[in-house]
């Protein structure tokens, strides 16, 4: 049973793949790009870390420019970050190989987060089981789980080498003239795993 896991190399989605993996999927991580920075490249080397398949899937950089727009017209990327994880979705769903996707959106999760509905359309439209092993799961757990498999590096999004969506985005505000920490929060920390600690 493969199912194809959106991969950004941070905790909650290498915790949703760990899980995938332990119940009985052949989990195929696939990271973003945009083909705007080679950012997917850390992911990759997360993945390889913690021994999964890895893939790129490099999606048309007119989604990126549609949600540097969104973010320019909102003051703030809420609605830019899910604009981009449902075309993720969609694009991936689509390929035909793919029966089953996954993500690391979590309980707490505001954005990226599908509502029911969306859940159900995205598996209607594109005949794809749509799995998500963290939506039960809030901070305190989450943390409490990856702080015992992984090795964990956390800085400051900004500083941090990271393969999620933000990455590119900020780049083309940058590229157009908007400096991002006036659209993303300042001093807004992220997690990106590194490898298995000794006991896995």
């Amino acid at each position: 049973m493969e199912v194809y896991h959106l991969y950004s190399g941070g905790k909650d989605s290498s915790l949703a793949a760990y899980i995938l993996r332990s119940i009985g999927y052949e989990v195929k991580l696939v990271t973003i790009n945009f083909r705007v920075l080679d950012s997917w490249k850390y992911a990759k080397k997360t993945a390889e870390a913690l021994g999964f398949e890895h893939d790129v899937i490099f999606l048309d950089k007119k989604i990126l420019e549609k949600a540097a727009e969104i973010c320019i017209q909102d003051g703030h990327p809420n609605r830019a970050i899910q604009f981009i994880h449902e075309r993720a979705l969609e694009e991936v769903a689509k390929m035909e190989e793919v029966k089953r996707i996954s993500d690391g959106t979590r309980r707490d999760d505001r954005v990226p987060m599908l509502e029911l509905p969306k859940a159900r359309s995205l598996e209607d439209r594109f005949n794809v089981q749509y799995i998500r092993p963290l939506l039960g799961l809030g901070y305190k757990t989450i943390r409490e789980l990856t702080e015992k498999l992984f090795i964990i590096e956390i800085r400051e999004s900004e500083k941090l080498e990271k393969s999620d969506y933000e990455v590119e985005l900020r780049y083309l505000l940058r590229q157009k003239g908007i400096d991002p920490l006036s659209i993303f929060p300042k001093r807004h920390y992220q997690s990106r795993v590194l490898g298995w600690k000794e006991i896995y």
